[in-house]
């Protein structure tokens, strides 16, 4: 479905496994990032009213995420961690900021391939964590935040497609992928949703 170029290693669902304290924090605060990017398109884009309808849906839907996993956090006894940067966010932020033109078309476009990229990143480790770890009540709970994953993924592409005027945007997904593929072969060793 997201054509990721190079899947994860299912041994690092045992890496995170080994550090649920760590990678509940980091996911949710990934949760957190997610509904202030939506929230972001929604201020850039305000005149777009079915893309500010359906980012308000994600926004709101990524923060009740961050609530079940703090819940989870707190239900297990575990601190609440600081938050931390993201490096592979971070990278494929770098891939947007060069590859924009200048023009809002190119900036909403890029933003929303952008966003897909790190739904279906996402979606695919919460797989990886759902069919790898031992832990049953998460195996669950990661197997459901996967198709909810999944559907941001889509609601994100098919608006790049809608407001693509001039951009191929098969191409420039094409070309994400391939960038994507690049930036995360030097992850997979944390014990973090990206890392």
């Amino acid at each position: 479905m997201f054509r990721l170029k190079l899947p994860t290693d299912p041994r690092w669902a045992n890496i995170a496994e080994g550090n649920l304290e760590e990678i509940l924090s980091d996911h949710a605060w990934c949760e957190q990032k997610a509904a202030t990017n939506a929230i972001n398109l929604i201020i850039n884009n305000s005149e777009k009213q079915d893309l500010v309808e359906e980012m308000l849906k994600i926004s709101i839907e990524e923060m009740e995420h961050f609530k079940m996993v703090h819940d989870i956090i707190i239900q297990r006894g575990y601190e609440f961690k600081r938050e931390r940067k993201d490096d592979y966010v971070n990278e494929l932020l770098k891939y947007l900021k060069k590859n924009q033109d200048g023009s809002r078309e190119s900036g909403l476009i890029e933003r929303l391939l952008f966003a897909a990229m790190i739904e279906a990143r996402s979606c695919e480790r919460f797989r990886v964590l759902s069919e790898n770890i031992e832990d049953q009540e998460l195996a669950q709970f990661y197997r459901e935040l996967m198709e909810s994953e999944a559907m941001h993924y889509t609601s994100f592409i098919n608006f790049a497609r809608k407001y693509s005027e001039t951009i191929d945007v098969e191409k420039r997904w094409n070309e994400w992928l391939e960038a994507e593929a690049k930036i995360i072969q030097n992850y997979g060793t944390k014990e973090t949703v990206h890392g």
